[in-house]
């Protein structure tokens, strides 16, 4: 059976369609009985209310006819939107059984979820029906996601009256192929492997295909696999296909295949930093967008973002943009010069902003406010900003921002200033995770296709700082990091009240309050911000919808305290 480890981009018909035709003619080549694409192959994952869109599901209806005719020999299950006026949505997330040049029949996902990122029931109608077919004298049972997953490997599960997976081996089922698009989140990999292997070691083969790159904030790790009846584990890759990237393979499916994942590490570092790359170089890819442009300030944030997009779509192919003001060391303009040397960036121009900043000073003084502290600080924030965004324009470049979690969390970032641009590669990372993971690219430089550590050392050792100001720090207005991230994960991975942040962790009361707060009231930036990559199971986006005029539990409390 052949796995069709696709990257569809969303909305490009003609496009899919035309990789999945490949995959059928490999699999045809290849003697295949069947090939296995991913969830919603025909339009990509995740469509949201492009579905809505008139003739789209006609469209892709019309495609699948157009695959159905190449499987004259193989069997092949297509995932596709099938219009769907007998139910209460518009449509069902179905998986075409295309066979002997028609579709032979549709199956349709049954457990849809909604939660976090995932809105199915707004689309969808959920199948009522298992499905199980005759291939090569194997009774496949066929799964769309969370037909096999059940939340279980991000949420702890959700509460479902049927279970497919059941119901396919009472039916059986003695293989179940397995159509998904589960996007990337850090640890979500393990509990995959251990549901399959569980799965497999009843007796039951497993084909399990996910969609890989990268869809706007959405990151598909691929890693689709073979495991043979009994859960024999074999060395990988035998039965894996790549990470982050397309691949089609074709397996014997009686044979003992398997294995552990190669992209495993302590800390999984190494697997953020794939992640990334592939958000990064999808993002840009699909956009239509051929370079990027990042302000370079020396600092950890931006030799990180830097380096991950020149892994991306090459140095070459990367600007980066020093805008010194009059507080700005020589040592944060050295090590930005030097993050450029290292990546061989497309080029590296040095645009001071101090005369920018006295004219605007001085037209601000026509007005009766005061521009001084935080003030007078945005002011040089959003001049670089409107300096990037004119570059930009200029020459078609994205910006790329370089702001952190623990940033973004607590509004430590200013809106139309450091936020401006088009992606937040590290939007989901904490700034502690931020510094693990510029070490290990550091240490490991030579896996990640480099000559040397593209990070200046200086920038991940030196004290952070904005340089706004006379000898700032961030922890001039941030507790340390390891605290101020305790509080972030307690509030936005946990959504923990003040009282459990304190228990679990021992901050103290004020500080836990007073940050907790910031995080609630900082939802307004958030809502105006670039596209944040998914890479956790909390990460500020689609995922976790938060009202900005309301009040927190933290604002309750500190209203009851004073």
């Amino acid at each position: 059976m052949t796995l069709a480890q696709l990257n569809p981009t969303v909305g490009d018909i003609d496009g899919n369609t035309s990789a999945i035709l490949d995959a059928v003619d490999q699999a045809t080549r290849e003697r295949s009985d069947l090939i296995v694409t991913p969830e919603m192959a025909v339009l990509g994952y995740p469509p949201r209310d492009l579905l809505l869109r008139e003739g789209v599901a006609e469209r892709c209806r019309a495609a699948v006819n157009r695959i159905a005719a190449r499987c004259t020999t193989t069997c092949a299950l297509v995932g596709f939107p099938e219009p769907w006026p007998e139910g209460p949505r518009p449509f069902r997330n179905a998986v075409a059984v295309c066979r002997k040049g028609v579709v032979e029949r549709v199956y349709a996902k049954r457990l849809l979820p909604t939660y976090d990122v995932f809105d199915e029931d707004r689309y969808f109608t959920p199948g009522n029906e298992p499905a199980v077919i005759d291939v090569a004298g194997e009774r496949v049972g066929i799964l769309v996601c969370e037909d096999l997953w059940r939340a279980t490997d991000v949420t702890g599960g959700r509460r479902y009256t049927c279970d497919p997976v059941v119901d396919s081996l009472v039916r059986g089922a003695t293989a179940l192929a397995i159509l998904s698009a589960s996007p990337y989140i850090l640890g979500k990999e393990a509990k995959h492997q251990a549901r399959l292997a569980a799965l497999a070691a009843k007796g039951t083969a497993v084909m399990a295909v996910n969609q890989a790159g990268a869809n706007d904030d959405l990151i598909f790790d691929g890693r689709s696999r073979v495991i043979g009846p009994g859960g024999a584990l074999g060395v990988a890759p035998t039965g894996w296909c790549r990470a982050f990237e397309a691949d089609v393979r074709t397996f014997d499916v009686a044979l003992p295949v398997g294995g552990a994942s190669t992209h495993g590490d302590d800390d999984g570092s190494d697997e953020l930093i794939e992640a990334m790359v592939c958000g990064i170089r999808d993002y840009l890819h699909k956009t239509g967008h051929r370079s990027a442009l990042i302000g370079l300030s020396g600092g950890i944030d931006s030799a990180l973002v830097a380096a991950l997009a020149a892994m991306a779509i090459g140095g070459a192919n990367v600007t980066g943009v020093l805008m010194p003001s009059r507080y700005s060391s020589q040592g944060s303009i050295d090590d930005a010069l030097d993050t450029a040397r290292r990546l061989s960036l497309k080029a590296a121009p040095v645009v001071p902003i101090e005369r920018a900043h006295a004219a605007l000073r001085e037209t601000l003084g026509m007005t009766t406010f005061s521009f001084e502290g935080l003030a007078d600080e945005n002011l040089q924030s959003r001049l670089r900003g409107m300096i990037l965004m004119a570059i930009s324009n200029a020459s078609g470049a994205l910006v790329l921002t370089t702001g952190n979690k623990s940033e973004l969390a607590t509004g430590y970032a200013t809106l139309y200033g450091d936020m401006c641009g088009g992606l937040a590669p590290i939007g989901d990372l904490l700034k502690t995770r931020v510094y693990a993971v510029a070490r290990r690219l550091n240490e490991r430089f030579g896996r990640f296709g480099f000559g040397h550590p593209p990070i200046p050392p200086a920038s991940i050792e030196k004290v952070p700082s904005a340089e706004l100001r006379p000898n700032q720090t961030d922890q001039d207005s941030l507790p340390p990091y390891d605290i101020l991230d305790a509080i972030v994960e307690g509030r936005i991975e946990r959504e923990e009240a003040v009282e459990s942040i304190v228990a679990r962790t021992g901050i103290d009361e004020a500080t836990a309050l007073r940050w907790s707060q910031a995080i609630d009231r900082m939802q307004y930036k958030r809502d105006q911000g670039a596209v944040i990559l998914k890479l956790t199971p909390r990460a500020f986006g689609r995922g976790r919808p938060m009202p900005i005029a309301g009040c927190s539990d933290a604002a309750r409390q500190q209203t009851a305290s004073t």
